[in-house]
């Protein structure tokens, strides 16, 4: 048998180690925002396939257009300005393979290597990951209950251009923030603008949960604060309908969109897809989000009251208003990173805090979901995941 060719002196220079992986779940799944599955709407999404191609199923002989389909960029457009107060059309967007995809292209075209990137002291990880994959030297910034502190934003803006470092971009979750859980306040949105505008930096609002509200008043978008143009917007189906059906939008300025697109690969998202959910959205989409969000509301609290049950005051955790995640903090000196593993095999998975910052810090702090577990399975699961902490010892003396 012949030798196996060696690849190692042929990959290029910007090439890293990655694997697709596997999906793992455990028995008790708190670690991903995956939807509860008897929530999703089958039987509408299928009517909705059957309407798309009895309308235009012909069209599927031909490649998309680059940017999406039209009528979906159309009603997207329609959602934002009536529901996050905006003003665009759909030739200020382009549809993408979920916002994840929509997160990728932009960050290539604003970041280069060694460029500061600013985000809440813990963000998404998914986001933090590719920004520290494109070279970004990511800084958080320090937050309260309203959102990013805006004296603290002023300060590390100062102190990275100080250090003769460019800030690129500010990204923010504003709504029902990922893992934090918290909505950014009006005036905490209008300070932010006003420290961002004063040193000359761009927005990066990623809007992906503003659907989910399910208690509390509705807080207007960034992007409808903004009257200069500083604003580049991302928002997704995946939580307001499936994250199979991989689909997302990206709204900003064209030079922008011009820029992001040249790293966008496999051209138009999938037209299928497309038709599919532009259907929903003009018959039940609506609907199935207030349906939804009451099931949500009831999750979340049966959460709240798990926890208060198992732990007592041993931790405390935030309360979101809407969302999918809520943030626990255990004493000081716990780590919970250590014990993850061991932990996901004995029927509990969860995300330590330290994945979400850029500092690697706050391994005390997990993030948990209640958007796929049932009501009992949340009961049963957060009394689990107390007990086999307590029997491994993990708080400090």
């Amino acid at each position: 048998m012949a030798d196996q060719f060696n690849y190692e002196s042929f990959f290029s220079a910007n090439s890293q180690e990655s694997t697709p992986g596997t999906v793992r779940h455990s028995k008790y799944d708190f670690a991903v925002a995956y939807p509860d599955p008897d929530n999703l709407p089958l039987e509408e999404l299928i009517e909705s396939v059957r309407a798309g191609f009895e309308r235009e199923g012909r069209d599927l002989a031909y490649y998309s257009t680059a940017a999406g389909d039209p009528e979906l960029r159309n009603l997207v457009a329609e959602k934002l300005n009536r529901e996050r107060n905006m003003t665009v059309t759909a030739d200020d967007m382009v549809l993408t393979s979920g916002s994840g995809e929509a997160i990728g292209i932009l960050i290539q075209a604003l970041t280069d290597p060694g460029d500061v990137v600013l985000v809440e002291e813990f963000v998404y990880l998914g986001t933090l990951n590719q920004m520290r994959r494109y070279g970004a030297d990511v800084v958080g910034v320090k937050c309260d209950d309203d959102g990013i502190i805006p004296e603290a934003l002023d300060s590390v803006i100062t102190e990275q251009t100080d250090k003769g470092k460019r800030v690129k971009y500010l990204y923010t979750i504003p709504q029902f923030q990922n893992p934090l859980g918290w909505t950014m306040s009006l005036e905490r949105r209008k300070e932010v603008l006003d420290v961002t505008g004063k040193h000359g930096i761009p927005i990066f609002e990623d809007d992906c949960y503003a659907d989910l509200r399910f208690e509390g008043e509705d807080v207007t978008s960034f992007h409808s604060l903004d009257d200069a143009g500083r604003v580049v917007y991302a928002g997704s189906f995946s939580k307001i309908i499936a994250p199979g059906m991989r689909m997302g939008y990206l709204v900003a300025p064209k030079p922008v969109i011009a820029r992001a697109w040249s790293f966008k690969s496999g051209g138009a998202v999938s037209q299928f897809t497309a038709l599919t959910i532009a259907e929903f959205m003009k018959g039940g989409l609506n609907q199935h989000i207030e349906v939804q969000n009451r099931a949500l509301a009831a999750k979340r609290d049966a959460m709240v009251a798990a926890l208060g049950e198992n732990f007592g005051g041993s931790v405390t955790w935030t309360v979101p208003q809407g969302g999918l995640y809520i943030w626990v903090k255990f004493p000081e000196g716990t780590d919970l990173a250590a014990v993850q593993e061991e932990i996901f095999h004995e029927g509990v998975s969860y995300y330590n805090g330290s994945q979400f910052s850029p500092t690697g810090e706050g391994s005390n702090y997990v993030r948990l979901c209640f958007g796929h577990p049932s009501i009992e399975t949340i009961r049963d699961g957060i009394a689990e995941l107390a007990r086999i902490l307590d029997s491994k010892n993990v708080f400090p003396a």
